[in-house]
Protein backbone atom coordinates (compact mmCIF):
# COMPACT_ATOMS: atom_id res chain seq x y z
CA UNK A 1 0.00 0.00 0.00
CA UNK A 2 1.94 3.15 -0.81
CA UNK A 3 2.54 6.27 1.30
CA UNK A 4 1.22 9.48 -0.76
CA UNK A 5 2.87 12.98 -0.31
CA UNK A 6 6.56 14.12 -0.14
CA UNK A 7 8.64 13.92 3.13
CA UNK A 8 9.79 17.46 4.37
CA UNK A 9 12.74 17.78 6.46
CA UNK A 10 11.36 18.54 9.21
CA UNK A 11 8.93 15.54 9.34
CA UNK A 12 12.04 13.37 8.83
CA UNK A 13 14.39 14.73 11.74
CA UNK A 14 11.00 13.82 14.08
CA UNK A 15 10.67 10.77 12.69
CA UNK A 16 13.89 9.30 13.60
CA UNK A 17 13.54 10.61 17.10
CA UNK A 18 10.38 9.31 17.44
CA UNK A 19 10.56 5.66 16.03
CA UNK A 20 14.23 6.08 17.70
CA UNK A 21 12.81 4.14 20.81
CA UNK A 22 10.92 1.46 19.11
CA UNK A 23 13.93 0.65 17.27
CA UNK A 24 16.69 0.50 19.73
CA UNK A 25 16.54 -1.00 23.37
CA UNK A 26 19.19 0.76 25.87
CA UNK A 27 20.10 -0.87 28.88
CA UNK A 28 18.84 1.83 31.22
CA UNK A 29 15.33 1.05 29.90
CA UNK A 30 16.21 -3.09 30.21
CA UNK A 31 17.59 -2.23 34.23
CA UNK A 32 14.18 0.33 34.48
CA UNK A 33 11.53 -2.20 33.53
CA UNK A 34 13.43 -5.20 35.11
CA UNK A 35 13.02 -3.28 38.67
CA UNK A 36 9.59 -2.58 38.19
CA UNK A 37 8.96 -6.49 37.21
CA UNK A 38 10.22 -7.32 40.50
CA UNK A 39 8.68 -4.25 42.15
CA UNK A 40 5.36 -6.15 40.71
CA UNK A 41 6.15 -9.58 41.29
CA UNK A 42 6.97 -8.62 44.67
CA UNK A 43 3.24 -6.85 45.14
CA UNK A 44 1.52 -10.02 43.62
CA UNK A 45 2.92 -11.96 46.52
CA UNK A 46 2.13 -10.21 48.97
CA UNK A 47 -1.68 -9.61 47.66
CA UNK A 48 -1.63 -13.12 47.77
CA UNK A 49 -0.39 -13.51 51.04
CA UNK A 50 -3.03 -10.58 51.94
CA UNK A 51 -5.78 -13.32 50.07
CA UNK A 52 -4.95 -15.86 51.82
CA UNK A 53 -4.89 -14.59 55.74
CA UNK A 54 -7.93 -11.58 55.15
CA UNK A 55 -7.50 -7.97 55.17
CA UNK A 56 -6.22 -8.54 59.11
CA UNK A 57 -2.97 -8.37 57.91
CA UNK A 58 -3.73 -4.52 56.89
CA UNK A 59 -4.25 -1.42 59.21
CA UNK A 60 -7.73 -1.87 57.95
CA UNK A 61 -10.97 -2.37 60.50
CA UNK A 62 -14.26 -2.13 60.72
CA UNK A 63 -13.93 1.44 62.05
CA UNK A 64 -11.71 2.52 59.19
CA UNK A 65 -12.17 0.44 56.33
CA UNK A 66 -10.73 2.64 53.07
CA UNK A 67 -7.19 3.86 53.48
CA UNK A 68 -4.18 3.33 51.36
CA UNK A 69 -5.87 1.15 48.59
CA UNK A 70 -8.92 3.48 48.19
CA UNK A 71 -6.51 6.88 48.59
CA UNK A 72 -4.38 5.10 45.74
CA UNK A 73 -7.81 4.55 43.86
CA UNK A 74 -8.84 8.02 44.04
CA UNK A 75 -5.46 9.33 43.28
CA UNK A 76 -4.77 7.77 39.79
CA UNK A 77 -9.05 8.41 38.84
CA UNK A 78 -7.51 11.73 39.18
CA UNK A 79 -4.65 11.84 37.21
CA UNK A 80 -6.27 10.33 34.79
CA UNK A 81 -8.35 13.16 34.40
CA UNK A 82 -6.07 15.66 32.90
CA UNK A 83 -4.72 12.71 30.20
CA UNK A 84 -7.47 12.80 27.93
CA UNK A 85 -9.32 15.57 29.51
CA UNK A 86 -6.49 18.08 28.34
CA UNK A 87 -6.20 15.88 25.26
CA UNK A 88 -9.42 17.07 24.23
CA UNK A 89 -9.69 20.88 25.76
CA UNK A 90 -6.56 21.47 23.85
CA UNK A 91 -7.82 20.15 20.38
CA UNK A 92 -11.16 21.75 20.72
CA UNK A 93 -9.25 25.46 21.43
CA UNK A 94 -6.88 24.37 18.48
CA UNK A 95 -3.80 24.99 21.01
CA UNK A 96 -0.94 24.84 18.69
CA UNK A 97 1.64 24.09 21.31
CA UNK A 98 -0.24 21.10 22.49
CA UNK A 99 0.99 18.16 19.61
CA UNK A 100 4.07 17.52 21.68
CA UNK A 101 2.19 16.52 24.83
CA UNK A 102 -1.25 15.21 24.14
CA UNK A 103 0.13 11.28 23.22
CA UNK A 104 1.45 11.29 26.05
CA UNK A 105 -1.46 12.68 27.97
CA UNK A 106 -3.35 10.39 26.44
CA UNK A 107 -1.40 7.52 27.70
CA UNK A 108 -1.42 8.75 31.21
CA UNK A 109 -5.11 8.07 30.95
CA UNK A 110 -5.64 4.97 29.94
CA UNK A 111 -2.58 3.96 32.44
CA UNK A 112 -4.11 5.33 35.07
CA UNK A 113 -7.67 3.93 35.22
CA UNK A 114 -6.30 0.55 34.90
CA UNK A 115 -4.39 0.55 37.72
CA UNK A 116 -7.17 2.62 39.54
CA UNK A 117 -9.45 -0.43 39.10
CA UNK A 118 -7.06 -2.39 39.95
CA UNK A 119 -6.50 -1.38 43.50
CA UNK A 120 -10.73 -1.24 43.57
CA UNK A 121 -9.62 -4.93 43.63
CA UNK A 122 -7.22 -4.86 46.32
CA UNK A 123 -9.39 -3.37 48.56
CA UNK A 124 -11.87 -6.58 48.47
CA UNK A 125 -11.27 -9.58 51.17
CA UNK A 126 -12.27 -11.80 48.39
CA UNK A 127 -10.34 -13.42 45.16
CA UNK A 128 -10.27 -10.61 41.80
CA UNK A 129 -12.68 -12.80 39.89
CA UNK A 130 -15.07 -13.28 43.11
CA UNK A 131 -15.45 -9.64 43.15
CA UNK A 132 -16.24 -8.71 39.74
CA UNK A 133 -18.43 -11.77 39.85
CA UNK A 134 -20.74 -10.25 42.60
CA UNK A 135 -20.81 -6.75 40.87
CA UNK A 136 -21.88 -7.68 37.88
CA UNK A 137 -24.56 -10.07 39.01
CA UNK A 138 -25.33 -8.84 42.29
CA UNK A 139 -25.24 -4.97 41.08
CA UNK A 140 -27.86 -2.49 42.69
CA UNK A 141 -28.55 0.31 40.31
CA UNK A 142 -29.26 2.64 43.10
CA UNK A 143 -26.01 2.43 44.14
CA UNK A 144 -22.84 5.12 43.71
CA UNK A 145 -20.41 1.96 43.63
CA UNK A 146 -22.08 0.50 40.96
CA UNK A 147 -22.48 4.14 38.75
CA UNK A 148 -18.63 4.34 39.55
CA UNK A 149 -18.06 0.94 37.99
CA UNK A 150 -19.99 1.82 34.98
CA UNK A 151 -18.13 5.43 34.63
CA UNK A 152 -14.62 3.54 35.02
CA UNK A 153 -15.71 1.01 31.93
CA UNK A 154 -17.04 4.09 30.31
CA UNK A 155 -13.95 5.90 30.30
CA UNK A 156 -11.66 3.61 30.10
CA UNK A 157 -13.41 1.84 26.49
CA UNK A 158 -13.57 6.31 25.27
CA UNK A 159 -9.68 6.93 26.16
CA UNK A 160 -8.63 3.44 24.90
CA UNK A 161 -10.72 4.40 21.27
CA UNK A 162 -9.74 8.08 21.60
CA UNK A 163 -5.75 7.30 21.83
CA UNK A 164 -6.04 4.39 18.93
CA UNK A 165 -7.75 7.16 16.81
CA UNK A 166 -5.22 9.49 16.81
CA UNK A 167 -2.48 6.65 16.39
CA UNK A 168 -3.54 5.37 13.23
CA UNK A 169 -1.16 7.81 11.02
CA UNK A 170 1.96 7.04 13.48
CA UNK A 171 1.37 3.56 12.80
CA UNK A 172 1.14 4.22 9.66
CA UNK A 173 4.28 5.58 9.47
CA UNK A 174 5.92 2.96 11.53
CA UNK A 175 4.79 0.50 9.05
CA UNK A 176 6.09 2.14 6.24
CA UNK A 177 9.84 3.28 7.79
CA UNK A 178 10.31 -0.03 9.68
CA UNK A 179 12.14 -1.75 7.42
CA UNK A 180 12.56 -5.18 6.59
CA UNK A 181 15.42 -5.87 9.03
CA UNK A 182 12.63 -5.88 11.81
CA UNK A 183 10.60 -8.87 13.19
CA UNK A 184 7.57 -10.49 11.16
CA UNK A 185 5.67 -9.75 14.69
CA UNK A 186 6.15 -5.97 14.58
CA UNK A 187 5.90 -5.79 10.99
CA UNK A 188 2.36 -7.47 11.11
CA UNK A 189 1.12 -5.45 14.26
CA UNK A 190 1.92 -2.02 12.17
CA UNK A 191 0.73 -3.39 9.30
CA UNK A 192 -2.17 -4.97 10.84
CA UNK A 193 -3.53 -1.60 13.79
CA UNK A 194 -2.49 1.07 10.28
CA UNK A 195 -5.86 0.04 9.45
CA UNK A 196 -4.58 0.41 5.11
CA UNK A 197 -3.92 4.27 5.95
CA UNK A 198 -2.28 5.78 3.42
CA UNK A 199 -2.72 9.38 4.13
CA UNK A 200 -5.33 9.94 1.61
CA UNK A 201 -7.14 13.15 1.36
CA UNK A 202 -10.69 11.01 2.18
CA UNK A 203 -8.78 8.92 5.25
CA UNK A 204 -7.53 12.24 6.79
CA UNK A 205 -11.43 13.93 6.71
CA UNK A 206 -12.66 11.06 8.52
CA UNK A 207 -10.32 11.30 11.12
CA UNK A 208 -10.67 14.57 11.90
CA UNK A 209 -14.44 14.46 11.62
CA UNK A 210 -14.27 10.91 14.15
CA UNK A 211 -11.27 12.66 16.57
CA UNK A 212 -13.65 15.62 16.65
CA UNK A 213 -17.01 13.61 17.49
CA UNK A 214 -14.84 11.37 19.72
CA UNK A 215 -13.07 14.80 21.77
CA UNK A 216 -16.71 15.79 22.10
CA UNK A 217 -17.81 13.08 23.99
CA UNK A 218 -15.16 12.29 25.91
CA UNK A 219 -14.96 15.85 28.09
CA UNK A 220 -18.67 15.09 29.67
CA UNK A 221 -17.67 11.29 30.19
CA UNK A 222 -14.07 12.39 32.44
CA UNK A 223 -16.44 15.15 34.35
CA UNK A 224 -19.20 12.54 34.83
CA UNK A 225 -16.39 9.89 35.77
CA UNK A 226 -14.96 12.19 38.66
CA UNK A 227 -17.90 13.56 40.04
CA UNK A 228 -19.53 9.74 40.65
CA UNK A 229 -16.31 8.74 42.37
CA UNK A 230 -17.11 11.64 44.54
CA UNK A 231 -20.27 10.86 45.28
CA UNK A 232 -18.73 7.31 46.82
CA UNK A 233 -17.71 9.88 49.44
CA UNK A 234 -20.61 12.76 49.28
CA UNK A 235 -23.52 10.17 49.42
CA UNK A 236 -22.81 8.53 52.97
CA UNK A 237 -23.60 10.50 56.14
CA UNK A 238 -20.03 10.85 57.27
CA UNK A 239 -19.97 14.47 58.49
CA UNK A 240 -16.41 15.14 56.51
CA UNK A 241 -17.65 13.97 53.33
CA UNK A 242 -21.85 14.63 53.13
CA UNK A 243 -21.02 17.32 50.66
CA UNK A 244 -21.95 18.74 47.40
CA UNK A 245 -19.04 20.67 46.91
CA UNK A 246 -17.17 17.18 46.72
CA UNK A 247 -18.13 17.23 42.57
CA UNK A 248 -16.44 20.19 42.33
CA UNK A 249 -13.74 19.58 44.24
CA UNK A 250 -12.82 16.01 42.92
CA UNK A 251 -13.13 17.24 39.13
CA UNK A 252 -10.51 20.22 39.86
CA UNK A 253 -8.50 18.41 41.92
CA UNK A 254 -8.15 15.65 39.36
CA UNK A 255 -6.61 18.38 36.70
CA UNK A 256 -4.38 19.61 39.10
CA UNK A 257 -2.53 16.47 39.93
CA UNK A 258 -3.08 15.23 36.09
CA UNK A 259 -1.15 18.17 34.72
CA UNK A 260 1.18 17.39 37.42
CA UNK A 261 1.87 13.93 35.96
CA UNK A 262 2.07 14.73 32.42
CA UNK A 263 4.91 17.70 33.46
CA UNK A 264 6.77 14.96 35.05
CA UNK A 265 6.68 12.62 32.12
CA UNK A 266 7.38 14.82 29.12
CA UNK A 267 10.42 15.93 31.06
CA UNK A 268 11.80 12.51 31.28
CA UNK A 269 10.52 12.04 27.68
CA UNK A 270 12.44 15.07 26.97
CA UNK A 271 15.33 13.87 27.87
CA UNK A 272 15.21 10.39 27.21
CA UNK A 273 13.95 10.56 23.24
CA UNK A 274 16.22 14.36 22.87
CA UNK A 275 12.79 16.14 21.96
CA UNK A 276 14.55 19.62 23.05
CA UNK A 277 13.91 20.79 20.07
CA UNK A 278 9.98 19.95 20.05
CA UNK A 279 9.31 20.01 23.81
CA UNK A 280 10.59 23.20 24.77
CA UNK A 281 10.30 25.58 27.78
CA UNK A 282 7.10 27.42 25.97
CA UNK A 283 5.39 23.77 26.66
CA UNK A 284 6.33 23.60 30.33
CA UNK A 285 5.45 26.93 30.98
CA UNK A 286 2.08 26.72 29.56
CA UNK A 287 1.29 23.66 31.67
CA UNK A 288 2.51 25.50 34.23
CA UNK A 289 0.25 28.05 34.04
CA UNK A 290 -2.48 25.59 34.14
CA UNK A 291 -1.13 24.14 37.26
CA UNK A 292 -1.19 27.86 38.41
CA UNK A 293 -5.37 28.26 38.09
CA UNK A 294 -6.08 25.28 39.63
CA UNK A 295 -3.85 25.47 42.56
CA UNK A 296 -5.26 28.38 42.91
CA UNK A 297 -8.78 26.96 42.59
CA UNK A 298 -7.65 24.85 44.94
CA UNK A 299 -7.22 27.24 47.41
CA UNK A 300 -10.49 28.55 46.98
CA UNK A 301 -11.85 25.45 47.96
CA UNK A 302 -10.22 24.47 50.75
CA UNK A 303 -10.45 28.06 52.56
CA UNK A 304 -14.11 28.20 51.50
CA UNK A 305 -14.45 24.80 53.28
CA UNK A 306 -12.56 25.66 55.98
CA UNK A 307 -14.31 29.00 56.69
CA UNK A 308 -17.96 27.83 56.05
CA UNK A 309 -17.55 24.44 58.52
CA UNK A 310 -15.56 26.29 61.35
CA UNK A 311 -17.77 28.83 61.15
CA UNK A 312 -20.98 26.60 61.91
CA UNK A 313 -19.47 24.17 63.20
CA UNK A 314 -22.53 21.15 63.05
CA UNK A 315 -22.56 17.81 63.81
CA UNK A 316 -18.93 16.19 64.40
CA UNK A 317 -17.36 18.15 62.36
CA UNK A 318 -15.44 20.13 65.12
CA UNK A 319 -13.45 17.44 65.81
CA UNK A 320 -13.00 16.71 62.33
CA UNK A 321 -11.45 19.77 62.09
CA UNK A 322 -9.24 19.84 65.47
CA UNK A 323 -7.82 16.61 64.12
CA UNK A 324 -7.18 18.20 60.37
CA UNK A 325 -5.64 21.49 61.64
CA UNK A 326 -3.79 21.15 65.14
CA UNK A 327 -4.29 17.23 65.52
CA UNK A 328 -2.95 14.08 64.84
CA UNK A 329 -3.47 14.81 60.68
CA UNK A 330 -2.48 18.91 61.44
CA UNK A 331 1.60 17.81 59.92
CA UNK A 332 0.11 16.26 56.69
CA UNK A 333 -2.54 18.96 56.07
CA UNK A 334 -0.37 21.62 56.40
CA UNK A 335 1.97 19.83 54.02
CA UNK A 336 -0.50 19.62 51.59
CA UNK A 337 -1.81 23.13 51.94
CA UNK A 338 1.40 24.84 51.71
CA UNK A 339 3.21 22.48 50.06
CA UNK A 340 0.96 21.33 47.55
CA UNK A 341 -1.02 24.48 46.66
CA UNK A 342 0.56 27.54 47.74
CA UNK A 343 4.08 26.58 47.16
CA UNK A 344 3.74 26.15 43.48
CA UNK A 345 2.06 28.81 42.44
CA UNK A 346 4.34 30.83 44.04
CA UNK A 347 6.96 29.05 42.17
CA UNK A 348 5.30 30.01 38.98
CA UNK A 349 4.44 33.19 39.85
CA UNK A 350 8.32 34.50 40.15
CA UNK A 351 10.21 35.20 37.48
CA UNK A 352 13.44 34.03 38.43
CA UNK A 353 11.84 30.15 39.14
CA UNK A 354 9.43 30.26 35.59
CA UNK A 355 11.96 28.06 34.23
CA UNK A 356 11.64 24.11 32.99
CA UNK A 357 13.36 22.90 36.10
CA UNK A 358 11.02 25.04 38.29
CA UNK A 359 7.53 23.99 36.75
CA UNK A 360 9.02 20.07 37.41
CA UNK A 361 9.59 20.74 41.04
CA UNK A 362 6.29 22.66 41.38
CA UNK A 363 4.49 19.56 39.63
CA UNK A 364 6.33 17.41 42.26
CA UNK A 365 5.16 18.96 44.65
CA UNK A 366 1.39 19.13 43.52
CA UNK A 367 1.26 15.23 43.16
CA UNK A 368 2.83 14.94 46.46
CA UNK A 369 0.28 17.67 48.09
CA UNK A 370 -2.69 15.79 46.27
CA UNK A 371 -1.45 12.20 47.61
CA UNK A 372 -1.70 13.44 51.04
CA UNK A 373 -4.73 15.78 49.62
CA UNK A 374 -6.60 12.24 48.85
CA UNK A 375 -5.37 10.34 51.82
CA UNK A 376 -6.66 13.21 54.36
CA UNK A 377 -10.17 13.06 52.03
CA UNK A 378 -10.47 8.82 52.92
CA UNK A 379 -8.87 8.18 55.94
CA UNK A 380 -8.95 11.69 57.88
CA UNK A 381 -12.91 11.23 56.71
CA UNK A 382 -13.39 7.75 57.95
CA UNK A 383 -11.45 8.59 61.74
CA UNK A 384 -14.41 10.60 62.76
CA UNK A 385 -16.90 8.37 64.70
CA UNK A 386 -20.63 8.03 63.50
CA UNK A 387 -20.72 7.08 67.31
CA UNK A 388 -19.31 8.83 70.56
CA UNK A 389 -15.93 7.04 70.63
CA UNK A 390 -12.75 8.22 70.35
CA UNK A 391 -11.34 8.67 67.40
CA UNK A 392 -9.66 5.46 65.58
CA UNK A 393 -6.26 5.10 64.48
CA UNK A 394 -5.18 3.77 60.76
CA UNK A 395 -1.70 3.99 59.43
CA UNK A 396 -0.54 1.09 56.41
CA UNK A 397 1.40 -2.04 57.17
CA UNK A 398 3.81 -2.96 54.83
CA UNK A 399 1.44 -5.48 53.41
CA UNK A 400 -0.44 -2.38 51.81
CA UNK A 401 2.94 -0.42 51.11
CA UNK A 402 3.98 -3.63 49.50
CA UNK A 403 0.70 -3.61 47.14
CA UNK A 404 0.97 -0.35 46.65
CA UNK A 405 4.22 -0.03 45.46
CA UNK A 406 3.37 -3.10 43.09
CA UNK A 407 0.61 -0.95 41.55
CA UNK A 408 2.51 2.34 41.37
CA UNK A 409 4.91 0.11 39.49
CA UNK A 410 2.63 -1.26 37.21
CA UNK A 411 1.31 2.32 35.86
CA UNK A 412 5.07 3.12 35.03
CA UNK A 413 5.43 0.04 33.66
CA UNK A 414 2.34 0.15 31.14
CA UNK A 415 3.94 3.94 30.16
CA UNK A 416 7.22 2.02 29.54
CA UNK A 417 5.55 -0.15 27.03
CA UNK A 418 3.80 1.67 25.61
CA UNK A 419 6.57 3.83 24.75
CA UNK A 420 8.04 0.82 22.66
CA UNK A 421 5.35 0.01 20.78
CA UNK A 422 3.76 3.28 19.74
CA UNK A 423 5.48 6.66 19.33
CA UNK A 424 5.48 8.69 22.24
CA UNK A 425 4.94 12.36 20.61
CA UNK A 426 2.32 12.62 18.12
CA UNK A 427 4.27 12.94 14.73
CA UNK A 428 1.59 13.59 12.53
CA UNK A 429 -0.11 16.19 14.46
CA UNK A 430 3.38 17.82 15.16
CA UNK A 431 4.11 17.82 10.96
CA UNK A 432 0.79 18.98 10.45
CA UNK A 433 0.98 22.19 13.18
CA UNK A 434 4.79 23.01 11.62
CA UNK A 435 3.43 23.25 7.97
CA UNK A 436 0.74 25.68 8.96
CA UNK A 437 3.53 27.90 11.00
CA UNK A 438 6.15 27.62 8.29
CA UNK A 439 3.36 27.99 5.26
CA UNK A 440 5.19 25.05 3.86
CA UNK A 441 3.37 21.72 2.20
CA UNK A 442 2.02 19.57 4.36
CA UNK A 443 4.52 16.12 4.40
CA UNK A 444 3.06 12.42 4.48
CA UNK A 445 1.78 10.67 7.65
CA UNK A 446 3.05 7.92 6.63
CA UNK A 447 6.67 8.26 4.94
CA UNK A 448 8.04 5.82 2.14
CA UNK A 449 11.45 5.18 3.87
CA UNK A 450 12.47 1.61 3.98
CA UNK A 451 10.16 0.84 1.08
Amino acid sequence: MEAVGPVNEFQRVLQDKAIAPLRRTSKSYVLFVTALVLIIAWGLLVYGLQLKEGLVLTGLRDRVSWGLYITMYVFFIGVSMAGTFISAILRITHAGWRTPVTRTAEMVTVSALIVAGIFIIFNSRQNPHLTVYKILHFARWESPVIWDVLGLVTYLVGSLTYLYAALIPDLAMCRDTVGSKASWLRRWYFRAFALGWIDAPEQRRSLQKALGIMMILIIPVAVTMHTVTSWLFAMTLREPWHSPMFGIYFVAGAIFSGVGIIVLLIAVLRKMCRLEEYITKKHFLYLGYILAAFSGAMFFLNVNELVVNGYTLSGGIEMHLKDLLTGSMAPLFWTYFWGGIVAPVVIIAVPATRTIGGVVAASILVNIGMFIERYLIVVGGARLPLNPYEVPSYSPTWIELSVTAGGIALFLLIIAVLMKIVPSVAVWEMVEDHDKESGGTRGSLASQEGR
